[in-house]
């Protein structure tokens, strides 16, 4: 297939990439490299690589003729990046949406699988595993963006027939990962020897999902029809303070694990408890993520801190 991915230089993206291309599939990747380029310099050479931004309407039209999917995620992401520009963030998800969606329609590619996020879920249903069919609180422009995205996704699909899959990733975690998030920040400060600061009590869960996993969760689900908003989830809770002092007992860490208030600004982030349920996933791909978070940071610390 031919195949393009926004914001394909990015964490998720340059794992997505690696396999699509592995698969000998066509790949275009745009991403404006804000953060960088995490694609492999191999894979790098075997694709078409364009730097530009998503909102720029003629370059998606452009870059989607004759693709058979397209993947889009590109996005601000990183909590203190996303609270200091909330306007930007808001742009980018919903223009960025709109210029794929009108490409898509135009070019008539077959699928959009979009990257959402478990944050939609904001704290309802803390009590239980998170289903696609919970009552969603988003409380920050990220996620009310996300969510305004999986609507108009549907929309699209009722009015014009759209195909496309609303991706809600659960903590996803892998190599290439930048340290604005917990599990390589954690890792850095472990093998430098620095504190590792917790925020709050540490007793905050999250649901762990491996990038491999997420990975193959999203090539599976290329193949299914209609519309769909699909949970990418471990299924397995885990505290913010046993997942520091698991990263501290694999790396041999001497590091202290230090509790600091949150900024102000992460409140809305802030959630106490969650985990997903990946059953519709398995009932329409018939796989689910099985690695555990304990399998999952040992391939990290073997990836960066091995031979």
């Amino acid at each position: 297939m031919k195949i393009l991915i926004t914001g394909g230089a990015g964490f998720i993206g340059s794992h997505l990439t690696k396999r699509l291309v592995n698969e000998g599939h066509e790949v275009i990747v745009l991403d404006n490299l804000l953060r960088g380029n995490k694609i492999d310099r191999e894979i790098f050479t075997r694709i078409k690589f364009v730097d530009g931004d998503v909102r720029d309407s003629q370059l998606i039209f452009e870059l989607s003729v004759g693709c058979d999917v397209i993947f889009h995620f590109a996005a601000v992401l990183g909590v203190d990046v996303v609270a200091d520009a909330p306007v930007e963030t808001m742009d980018v998800e919903v223009i960025g949406t709109r210029n794929v969606v009108m490409a898509a329609e135009r070019n008539n590619v077959e699928k959009i699988l979009y990257a959402s996020t478990s944050g939609i879920y904001g704290h309802s249903a803390i009590e239980n595993a998170l289903t696609e069919e919970v009552l969603v609180d988003p409380r920050t422009s990220y996620a009310m963006a996300k969510r305004y995205n999986e609507i108009y996704l549907a929309s699209h699909h009722e009015e014009k027939g759209l195909n496309a899959v609303a991706l809600r990733f659960f903590n996803v975690y892998g190599p290439h990962q930048d340290t604005r998030m917990v599990v390589p920040r954690f890792f850095e400060q472990a093998a430098q020897g620095k504190d590792i600061t917790v925020f709050g009590s540490g007793k905050q869960t999250r649901d762990f999902t491996y990038i491999d996993d997420t990975i193959e969760a999203c090539v599976r689900l290329i193949n299914t029809e209609g519309y769909h908003i699909v949970n990418i989830a471990n299924e397995e809770e885990w505290n913010i303070e046993r997942l520091a002092k698991e990263i501290k007992k694999i790396t041999s860490s001497n590091a202290d694990i230090a509790y600091i208030d949150a900024p102000k600004k992460r409140y809305d982030y802030e959630v106490e408890r969650r985990v997903g349920s990946s059953k519709k996933l398995e009932s329409l791909t018939g796989m689910k993520p099985e690695t555990t978070l304990q399998e999952g940071l040992k391939k990290i610390y073997d990836y960066n801190y091995t031979s």
